[in-house]
């Protein structure tokens, strides 16, 4: 049996420094795909945008900056609160999206506690496949 955290959110696309737009989204992890992220975006069209990434990344961009490529997060302030920015790049384009820090951070503990880091690979079934491999 797996385990799924979700949460629903409101990102903000921000499309310079004084204007953003509210994009609802949804967070989700899944204990079958330990070590991934998954974020749903909601945009004006029939389609969900998808984005897939490492969930030490978006742990580690909660604390301080990190990511390379396609994705980076980090740490910043607006309107007096704490934010979570994500920097998404594709063939397509670019995204720069302000996500609450709170609700962000407690949306990842239930994550770790749903799956400790450096159990990851445990999840994935990996030794009991090998074993049974190896026992035939």
């Amino acid at each position: 049996m797996h385990t799924v955290v979700e949460r629903e959110l409101e990102l903000k696309l921000v499309l310079s420094p004084e204007e953003s737009v509210p994009v609802p989204a949804r967070l989700g992890y899944r204990s079958d795909d330990p070590y991934a992220v998954h974020i749903t975006f909601h945009i004006n069209s029939d389609v969900p945008v998808h984005w897939t990434f490492a969930r030490d990344l978006l742990v580690e961009g909660v604390f301080r900056p990190c990511g390379g490529g396609d994705v980076r997060v980090w740490p910043s302030r607006a309107e007096g609160r704490g934010v979570v920015l994500m920097a998404l790049s594709s063939p397509d384009g670019e995204a720069l999206l302000e996500a609450p820090t709170a609700q962000v951070s407690a949306w990842l503990e239930r994550t770790l506690r749903a799956v400790p880091p450096g159990t990851e690979g445990a999840q994935l079934g990996i030794d009991a496949a090998l074993d049974e491999l190896l026992a035939q």
